[in-house]
């Protein structure tokens, strides 16, 4: 049964950082280069004799998400050598960080932290197909060494869902503190789950219950880690999924291998320690290798690098890094929430699209009134972004802010119906313009003289007496009918809510 059976998810997150040059050398940091390896030299390429350079920069951003994410900064950090040997590792070696990380605990969206390093990406390898290339691979070291920062989770996640939040959140954090572009597409951001299944226990469920239930960060870190251990010893066997590149394959790797490690459980088979592939066409995980542990990387301290004393490094104190936090989305969103009391569905719209969110905001000072922001929201939220949904970002075309405030009061006055209001910021987006001439020049412009509209609803009464004498033997619904025809008779430019409070006058 599916509900004896508990799943346990930690997340592995890479992100490549936005710094001019590589982690340890003067290379240009241009990983989508056009030109493969053109971006290189002898300390990246690992060449024997070379000595290594920490950048600060990358040290510097690594320290932002920390500080942003509320884990702790380091006082003493060090990077190591991760020995493996692969042909994207030219050195025989990665420098990453073991023992000693830049970052230790934090929350995001209520899920903790383990650590966040600093280490440097391996170069690209790609196997080109084709009748000549059968077999063959390729390695571009326009990578290599670039700065990578790892964010390890504690494993209390419990669906993929929840992953997908997590890694959408983490992503926005590394784009509001401009830190990493963290676009999955282009490999800037790459997700690695870690899943175990196992039959439920009690002190699993303790966990898991003690996380979900606390509040305060720190009691709820406490809780955490005294108990990670022995819940530690009721976990499935764990299984890594690596070559994942979207939010969706994350949930769909961690759904799949839910089901596929129950199988085996409840034939009586046993679940590998592996890494295993994600395959986005088949939707199925692959197995690539046996996991290896920490001990197979034989792990030591680099010789070539420094020791870093953080606390002797003053733009790295806690209070300089604060200072430099911007507006994080989740202050953002309850900033919105209280500010304009906008639709959840709106906020996270603008949470998540900086672009329209800006255009949002200067809208909003120039309406100022609460109610007709709101009204703005729905038309930024929908036509607009609906507008500029085949450009590579949001939007706003030939309109600026103070145009369409202009726009939303015009809709609000009832001079514009919903499909004349369409219309209008159609042409404006297209060809700019002052709204409330174009809706005057293409006849947009709604009708609610009521001296008017009553001859019409008028005629339209006499001439249908069938419907007239159902409406008064209480077929409310045939109201609509009247609301139709007086619009079809003024072509479109009647007030639709005028044409139905007369027509509710003159049927009494």
């Amino acid at each position: 049964m599916k509900d004896d059976y508990k799943m346990t998810v930690g997340l592995e997150i890479h992100a490549e950082l936005k710094t001019k040059s590589k982690m340890f050398c003067g290379c240009l940091n241009s990983p989508e280069d056009s030109s493969p390896n053109s971006n290189t030299c002898p300390i990246c390429m690992g060449h024997p004799g070379t000595l290594p350079v920490i950048n600060k920069e990358a040290v510097k951003k690594v320290l932002l998400v920390g500080t942003a994410v509320g884990g702790d900064v380091a006082d003493f950090t060090e990077f190591d050598r991760k020995n493996y040997f692969y042909p994207d590792i030219p050195k025989g070696y990665q420098i990453s960080q073991y023992k000693y990380p830049l970052i230790s605990g934090g929350s995001i969206l209520g899920v903790l932290l383990t650590r966040i390093h600093l280490e440097e990406d391996t170069a690209r390898s790609t196997h080109p197909e084709g009748k000549n290339t059968s077999g063959v691979s390729l390695v571009d070291f326009n990578r290599a060494g670039v700065p990578l920062m790892e964010l390890v989770t504690e494993p209390v996640i419990k669906s993929g869902e929840e992953a997908m939040k997590f890694a959408k959140e983490l992503q926005l954090i590394l784009q509001y503190l401009a830190v990493s572009d963290a676009n999955m597409e282009k490999g800037e951001m790459r997700v690695e789950v870690n899943i175990s299944v196992s039959q439920k226990s009690r002190t699993g469920a303790d966990l898991t219950q003690t996380i979900a239930e606390k509040e305060d960060y720190f009691s709820l870190r406490s809780s955490a880690l005294s108990l990670r251990e022995s819940a530690t010893s009721t976990l499935g066997t764990k299984v890594e999924v690596k070559n994942i590149n979207s939010f969706r394959a994350v949930g769909r790797a961690i759904d799949f291998e839910f089901k596929r490690q129950k199988d085996l459980l409840e034939k009586g088979e046993k679940v590998m320690q592996e890494t295993r592939g994600w395959d986005e066409n088949r939707g199925l995980t692959f197995s690539q290798r046996d996991k290896e542990s920490a001990h197979d990387y034989r792990y030591f301290p680099d010789p070539d690098l420094p020791k870093l004393v953080l606390s002797e490094i003053s733009e790295f104190s806690s209070s300089n890094l604060k200072a430099q936090l911007p507006e994080l989305p989740q202050e953002k969103r309850e900033r919105y929430s209280k500010d304009f009391g906008i639709k959840s569905e709106d906020i996270e719209t603008y949470v998540s699209n900086i672009l329209a969110g800006n255009f949002f905001e200067e809208v909003a000072k120039v309406l100022g009134d609460r109610g007709v922001v709101s009204l703005a929201s729905n038309y930024i939220t929908s036509d607009l972004i609906g507008l500029s949904k085949n450009m590579p970002e949001f939007n706003t075309g030939k309109i600026t802010a103070s145009i369409f405030a202009t726009l939303i009061v015009m809709i609000k006055k009832g001079d514009l119906s919903s499909r004349g209001a369409k219309d209008t910021l159609k042409i404006m987006f297209e060809s700019g313009g002052d709204a409330e001439e174009i809706a005057k020049e293409k006849n947009l412009i709604q009708k609610s003289n009521k001296e008017e509209l009553k001859i019409i609803v008028q005629k339209i009464i006499n001439d249908n007496p069938t419907i007239v004498s159902d409406y008064k033997s209480g077929k409310e619904s045939v109201l609509q009918f009247f609301v139709g025809q007086g619009m079809k008779e003024s072509k479109g430019s009647a007030n639709p809510e005028i044409l139905k409070e007369i027509a509710l006058d003159l049927l009494k």
